[in-house]
């Protein structure tokens, strides 16, 4: 199973994410559920690494782990505020909806600070 953790802040805004474990569906190369995950997490990865604004960080070190973070670099604008709660929101989403159709392999868990 894969358990994600998605950390907002009260506003809503993405903060950070970690993921640990393969999800268990298939195995490897035909797990379409390991790759729904991937693919979301990637994306968002890059999108945040090309966010101005924020400083990124990722780590990738162990296989089958994922965390990544953001650090709002001095005042956060409303427009950084407004595209911190949209990737939290499609995370979210896309995270629950995999969650809902997938339940014995993948996990999500969810919280504020």
């Amino acid at each position: 199973m894969t358990d994600v953790l998605l950390v907002c802040t009260k506003s809503g805004a993405f903060f950070s994410l970690k993921a640990e474990g393969h999800s268990g569906f298939a195995s490897s190369g035909y797990d379409i559920v390991c790759s729904a995950i991937t693919f979301l997490l990637r994306t968002t990865m890059q999108v945040l690494d090309e966010t101005e604004g924020i400083r990124f960080y990722a780590d990738t070190s162990l296989r089958g782990n994922l965390a990544f973070r953001v650090e709002v670099q001095g005042d956060i604008s409303e427009k950084l505020e407004s595209r911190l709660e949209c990737i939290a929101d499609i995370l979210r989403k896309g995270l629950t909806s995999l969650s809902k159709e997938y339940p014995k392999y993948i996990k999500l868990r969810e919280t504020q600070f």
